[in-house]
């Protein structure tokens, strides 16, 4: 587990895992998703806002958008560069699956839910839904069904390795835990949404080494707690050096990859709430 405090995880934030995590869902969003040129866009999970940001600029003053985020040294750091742009962005700090807003407040809300727990996923949905307005858009993304295999693979055998092999159901969990792209479009449709469109890029994080793919920021402190988080405190170490171990000798010398399926999913609003 990550021992790092919210500011640092801010920082790493805003300097590893927005521009390359991050990116890759960016690039999605801007392909297939176009704001309103006016009115009131919600952005759940903003981090340290660039993305945001740029939505906005490219938007215009007429459009309102709220950041919101559950780290505020985030949001703090959000609100620096916003005042550096002389952005009329404002910030809050919220769960994404338990929004303080009011039903139908905007005209656009988008969810950033690639870090979200399995478990919060379908009633962020719902949140997303539920604060957008009749005839409003909710967008958000996330890692589907298929993503993470490579990781998934060697987990077993790193709990074999490491004695706690009773934990191999945990790792089936962590595999059913991620949504197919047509679960996803199903939870849209049941929370009030038509015309449901989803797109799918297949992203890939490379690795020099076992220790390299464990010590970067985005697996460390973004990725792993999760992955781990079921693993008794006393083998985590052990289970993580059969990690690095496993890597290494089926690598071969070469990178270990981690791929990802980044999805985006994208409706309107088709009632009241």
């Amino acid at each position: 587990m990550t021992t790092k405090s919210a500011k640092e995880l801010a920082f790493l934030q805003d300097l590893y895992i927005a521009t390359d995590w991050g990116e890759r869902f960016a690039a999605l969003v801007d392909e297939h998703v176009k704001l309103p040129k006016k009115g009131r866009a919600l952005y759940v999970e903003a981090g340290t806002g660039g993305h945001a940001l740029a939505l906005q600029e490219r938007s215009g003053q007429k459009l309102t958008i709220v950041c919101a985020d559950e780290n505020e040294e985030c949001l703090e750091l959000a609100r620096v560069k916003a005042a550096a742009l002389h952005e009329s962005t404002t910030f809050q700090r919220e769960h994404a699956h338990e929004l303080s807003f009011a039903n139908d407040q905007f005209d656009f809300a988008l969810g950033n839910l690639s870090f979200t727990p399995p478990g919060n996923l379908r009633q962020a949905v719902n949140e997303l839904v539920r604060v957008t307005k009749t005839g409003g858009t909710s967008a958000w993304w996330l890692p589907t069904a298929g993503s993470f295999g490579e990781f998934f693979s060697i987990y077993w055998e790193a709990l074999l390795g490491a004695g706690v092999e009773d934990h191999g159901a945990d790792v089936e969990r962590l595999i059913a835990g991620l949504p197919t792209v047509s679960d996803v479009e199903a939870w849209a449709e049941e929370a009030g949404l038509e015309d449901v469109q989803s797109w799918t890029a297949n992203e890939e994080f490379d690795f020099e080494s076992g220790e390299a793919f464990l010590n970067s920021p985005l697996i460390q402190h973004f990725l792993l707690p999760a992955w781990l988080q079921s693993i008794p405190k006393a083998a985590r170490v052990k289970v993580r050096n059969e990690l690095a171990r496993i890597i290494d000798e089926e690598r071969h010398t070469g990178e270990f990859a981690l791929s990802l399926k980044a999805s985006l999913v994208v409706g309107k609003k088709s009632r009241a709430q």
